[in-house]
């Protein structure tokens, strides 16, 4: 999970190496890091200035097999569990601080269960 360690720099750049160099200003500029891809997709990416649908899709779909998580269905009840364990732990590593930079995943399963 290296990816949780990019700056806003490594994002723009792996921006570029999926085919979208006239996008990594967009990343640059609202500062996402390697931490902030979690947040990012479909609903968030026109508030980067990226509106085009096809890019929008593409870059969802790339951020998703990045991070490992699945796309959530469109018909998800909200009786269903929240998300998956892997999506859950995501979203604490992007949290700033000691306790979201020192958790591991092992640990955050160890703690799910209690």
């Amino acid at each position: 999970m290296a990816f949780l360690q990019w700056s806003c720099q490594d994002v723009a750049k792996w921006i570029e190496s999926l085919g979208y160099p006239q996008y990594t200003a967009c990343f640059t500029e609202n500062l996402i890091t390697g931490k902030k891809l979690i947040y990012v997709n479909c609903r968030y990416l026109p508030q980067l200035g990226i509106t085009d649908f096809e890019p929008m899709k593409a870059i969802s779909a790339h951020v998703r097999e990045l991070l490992g998580v699945s796309e959530p269905l469109w018909s998800r009840s909200i009786a269903d569990p929240p998300r998956d364990d892997m999506g859950m732990f995501l979203e604490m590593k992007s949290r700033t601080g000691n306790r979201a930079d020192n958790l591991t995943y092992a640990h955050f399963l160890k703690n799910q269960k209690k």
